[in-house]
């Protein structure tokens, strides 16, 4: 099968009966993400940094409960938490649990990559997985191969059952996909026994799950990720770029790591209304308060507001606010509203990377489209014992006018692949065309 459009009509045809988004689209393509060399080469050295910033980031809040670690580390962490989550994160018997698929969101850019955002409860998992199975047919030079998704779910999680909540519906039928529909559990009635479970439903959501939280011992029952919420606060990269935590982070990632992390992840500031001495200012942006930063020009505002974690906007696109795109009355009463969330709902401030235009065609009315776009490269990687996998990328492309690049219907939804040795995207498109 070479014809594009018969591509077309047998990724269409061939979606599984329950889907993969519930009540989502998205703009099909009959081709792959082709990634240069030298983007695959930080894809493929980034999982175990990753890892380690994990490990790292959990012993730098154990330490600071335990007093060898500044203070400020855990309470920012546990700030809005129920005191019944904070003592199961801190349960012994979840030492050293830790998230084993690891999905950093990185936006393309000319001289590689920004890391804009860290999931340790990532959906696409299923959807990448039926992405390669149908792209991989075709013979692309997939990342990850045709089967790399499925291999490293099941390696991670070969028995029990994936709990998903209603907050998280979206995502039921890919995980249906991946699992199967006999090991699919909904979170709202589910208790818990001596299967292991997949937990596919943010901490935020523990409150409001009574049957599960009243039957869940730490000491009894597996579950991945663990719950350990603030593991999945976005102001860990945050605390990543805090000078007095320098040497800590510089200890457990090596020098080399830090670096190299350095270099992928925006300087990322704690939303913090604290007042600062006369004589200081905030790093970075060099004004000594939030109300400075709030009276930015729209030049000034190169910026984004993030909604840290443990929240229903801490997901997805929402709860993410671009400063240049926003008028500054918004502007201003976003970042007031940060300020007076600080207590319960901590937010992040990032810098704002722009990607690199990009070309990717797809099929609109029985015509091939080139869209330009912006691409989001998410990479998947699943960690057994000591082994980091990088088992497939899941590449979105937004329109270039779409300042936020997520899972839009306008949004082209294509697995990655590897680029022949010196071939342009001019060359690909071409190559592409002709062979309809």
């Amino acid at each position: 099968m070479n014809s594009i459009f018969q591509k077309i009509e047998h990724i269409r045809t061939h979606i599984p009966y329950s889907g993969l988004f519930k009540d989502k689209e998205w703009r099909i393509s009959p081709f792959s993400f082709r990634l240069e060399d030298r983007y695959i080469d930080i894809l493929n050295r980034l999982g175990s940094y990753l890892q380690k910033f994990y490990e790292a980031a959990d012993l730098l809040y154990r330490l600071s409960v335990r007093g060898k670690q500044p203070s400020f580390v855990h309470e920012l962490l546990d700030k809005g938490k129920p005191k019944e989550l904070v003592e199961i994160s801190r349960n012994e018997k979840l030492k050293n649990a830790l998230p084993r698929v690891i999905r950093p969101d990185l936006i393309l850019t000319e001289e590689g990559f920004a890391l804009c955002e860290l999931d340790s409860v990532p959906g696409g998992i299923g959807l990448t997985a039926w992405l390669q199975e149908t792209y991989g047919q075709w013979g692309e030079p997939l990342i990850g191969g045709r089967e790399g998704m499925k291999q490293g779910f099941k390696t991670i999680f070969p028995e029990g059952v994936v709990v998903v909540s209603e907050e998280a519906m979206t995502y039921w039928p890919e995980f249906e996909y991946l699992v199967g529909l006999e090991r699919m559990r909904h979170a709202e009635s589910f208790t818990f026994d001596s299967e292991p479970v997949y937990r596919f439903f943010e901490c935020f959501d523990w409150e409001k799950l009574d049957t599960l939280r009243s039957s869940y011992s730490p000491d009894k029952h597996v579950v991945s990720p663990p719950l350990k919420p603030y593991l999945e606060e976005k102001l860990l990269l945050a605390l990543f770029w805090l000078k007095p935590l320098s040497d800590f982070w510089k200890r457990y990632l090596s020098e080399k790591g830090m670096l190299f992390l350095q270099k992928l992840i925006p300087y990322t500031w704690v939303v913090d209304p604290t007042p600062l001495p006369y004589n200081a200012v905030i790093p970075g942006l060099e004004v000594q308060s939030w109300d400075e930063v709030a009276a930015f020009s729209q030049s000034q505002r190169e910026l984004v507001l993030k909604v840290s974690g443990f929240s229903p906007l801490a997901w997805g696109s929402r709860g993410v606010y671009i400063g240049s795109d926003m008028p500054s009355s918004q502007w201003r009463e976003k970042i007031s509203l940060a300020l007076l969330d600080f207590d319960h709902h901590p937010w992040i401030m990032q810098k704002f990377v722009r990607g690199k235009l990009v070309q990717h065609p797809y099929v609109e009315a029985d015509k091939i489209v080139e869209m330009q776009g912006r691409a989001r490269v998410s990479p998947y990687y699943f960690v057994y014992g000591s082994v980091v996998q990088l088992c497939g990328v899941l590449v979105t492309i937004c329109p270039a006018d779409k300042k936020i690049i997520h899972g839009m219907k306008e949004a082209i939804l294509v697995p990655a692949s590897s680029a022949p040795c010196g071939e342009s995207k001019k060359e690909q498109c071409n190559e592409k065309v002709e062979v309809g």
